[in-house]
C-alpha cells in the first residue's frame, strides 16, 4: 500500500468514534452562542449513549460529540453552536493538540448528580441548581436523612452550597434570629435531628460532614461553594468538641476547644481559629471577610485569575479551569474568599487574586476521590442578599463563573488516564 494511503487509514482508525463520516464540534470560545447550555448538550449526549471528548485548551475547552441527526437536532433545539466536521478535520485538530499545550479527554458517561439541599431552599439559594436547570442537566435533591441512610453510594457527584455543617445556622443569629425564615430554618433542622435520633443539630451535621468525607475517600466527587467549604472543615476538625454557643444549642461551648481541633480530618484547611460568638457573623479566619474589603473596596476591583496548567501532565486542574477568559469577576457570599495561608500543602490553587492572602477556587484529593471548593454565592450577582430574586441565566449565558461550576459537573465523566510523569 502506498505510504500516504496507509497514513490516511491509520488517522481514520484512531479517531475516537471509530470509522465514521463526521463528528459534532462544540466550540467553547467566543464563537459559542450559549456556553452554559453547551455543557448540557454534552451531558445529554453522554446520557443518550453518544461518545464525546473534551478538547482541553483547544478553542477554550471545546467538545467533540459523536455525530448523529439526534445530537445535531438537540444542539439546534438548545441553541448551542455546533459544527458538523469531517474525520479529516478531526484528524487535523488532533495533530494540533498533539504539539501544543492541549489534550484530548474521553468522556465515558453522564455522572449521577446529587445536590444536598434542605426542603426550605428557595430558587435564589443555590447557583448550582440554577445552572443545572438552565443547562438542562438532571439531578436529585437529597438532605440529611438521605445522606445518613447511605444514598450517596448512588451518585458520582455531590454538591453542597451555603450549608452550615457546624450547626450554627449560618451565623445569622445576631441579625436575623427574629425573622420568620430563620426560625423556620431552625425548626426544620431541629425536627430532622429529632427524627434521626440526635439531641442537637450540630451533632447531626457533624455526622453528615463525616459521611460526605467518607464518600469522597471512597471515590466520590465533591463540589461546594459559599459557606459549605469552610463549615465542613470546621465540623470535621471539631468532631467530638462542642463549639456551638448556648444560644444556639442550649449548652455551653467546651472549655479549651481551641486545643482540641484535629486538622488531620479536614479537606483543605488547617491551623484556623474559630469565631464562636453567636452575635458575630463569622465562623473562622478561613473567611477573608471583612479585612478583604480593605483590598477590594469596590466591585470593579474584585476579580481573580485562573491559573494555566499543562494539559498533558495535569489534565485534572486543566479541566477545572477551562474558560473563554483568564480573569473572572469576583462575587461575594457567606464566604467570599479562603485564606491562602491556611491551606494544606497538597491543595492545588486554581484561581486567586494578585498579591493577597486569598484563594477563590481550589482543588484537592482525599483518598480515591476529589473535592473542589469555589468561594462566593452567585457568579452573576455580586452582593446577593436574602430574598433577592434568582439570577436569570438567559441573560448570562456566557458567564465565566458559571462555566467553572459546569467544568466540575463534567469532570467526573472523564476517563481516568495514567499520569505521564
Amino acid at each position: 500500500m502506498h505510504l500516504k494511503r496507509l497514513l490516511t487509514v491509520v488517522c481514520i482508525l484512531v479517531l475516537p468514534f471509530g470509522v465514521q463520516a463526521a463528528s459534532l464540534l462544540v466550540p467553547m470560545d467566543d464563537a459559542q452562542n450559549d456556553h452554559l447550555k453547551a455543557y448540557g448538550l454534552v451531558y445529554r449526549a453522554l446520557d443518550m449513549g453518544y461518545q464525546s471528548e473534551w478538547l482541553l485548551n483547544y478553542r477554550a475547552g471545546s467538545f467533540l460529540i459523536e455525530f448523529s441527526p439526534e445530537t445535531a437536532n438537540l444542539a439546534l433545539l438548545m441553541g448551542v453552536t455546533a459544527e458538523k466536521i469531517t474525520s479529516g478535520q478531526v484528524a487535523d485538530i488532533y495533530r494540533q493538540i498533539e504539539v501544543e499545550n492541549m489534550e484530548r479527554v474521553e468522556l465515558e458517561k453522564a455522572p449521577a448528580i446529587a445536590v444536598y439541599s434542605p426542603p426550605t431552599a428557595q430558587p435564589w439559594d443555590d447557583a448550582v441548581t440554577l445552572v443545572l436547570n438552565y443547562a438542562e442537566i438532571k439531578y436529585d435533591i437529597i438532605w440529611d436523612e438521605e445522606v445518613l441512610s447511605g444514598a450517596l453510594e448512588e451518585y458520582d457527584w455531590l454538591h453542597s452550597h451555603h450549608e452550615d455543617y457546624t450547626g450554627q445556622y449560618g451565623k445569622f443569629y445576631g441579625a436575623f434570629r427574629n425573622a420568620l425564615w430563620y426560625q423556620a430554618d431552625v425548626k426544620t433542622n431541629e425536627d430532622m435531628a429529632r427524627k434521626l435520633g440526635y439531641n442537637k443539630v450540630s451533632e447531626m451535621k457533624r455526622d453528615v460532614a463525616k459521611t460526605i468525607a467518607d464518600y469522597v475517600r471512597r471515590g466520590g466527587f465533591l463540589f461546594t461553594m459559599c459557606s459549605a467549604p469552610e463549615t465542613i472543615d470546621i465540623a470535621l476538625a471539631a468532631d467530638g468538641v462542642d463549639i456551638v454557643a448556648r444560644e444556639l444549642d442550649g449548652d455551653p461551648i467546651d472549655p479549651g476547644y481551641e486545643g482540641r481541633l484535629d486538622f488531620g480530618r479536614t479537606f483543605a484547611f488547617e491551623n484556623f481559629e474559630l469565631v464562636t460568638d453567636p452575635m458575630v457573623y463569622k465562623r473562622s479566619n478561613i473567611d477573608t471577610y471583612p479585612d478583604r474589603m480593605m483590598r477590594f473596596p469596590l466591585q470593579e476591583q474584585d476579580f481573580f485569575y485562573l491559573f494555566e496548567f499543562s494539559a498533558k501532565l495535569d489534565p485534572v486542574p486543566t479541566m477545572l479551569v477551562q474558560n473563554h477568559v483568564a480573569t473572572v469577576n469576583g462575587f461575594m457570599g457567606q464566604v467570599t474568599g479562603f485564606r491562602k495561608s491556611l491551606l494544606k500543602k497538597h491543595i492545588t490553587v486554581l484561581g486567586q487574586p494578585d498579591n493577597y492572602d486569598e484563594v477563590r477556587y481550589l482543588h484537592g484529593n482525599l483518598g480515591r476521590g476529589t473535592f473542589t471548593f469555589l468561594a462566593g454565592h452567585d457568579p452573576e450577582d455580586y452582593r446577593h442578599m436574602v430574598h433577592d430574586p434568582p439570577t436569570d441565566l438567559s441573560l448570562h449565558k456566557h458567564s465565566p463563573g458559571y462555566r467553572l461550576i459546569l467544568n466540575n459537573i463534567l469532570f467526573p465523566a472523564a476517563k481516568k488516564k495514567e499520569r505521564k510523569t
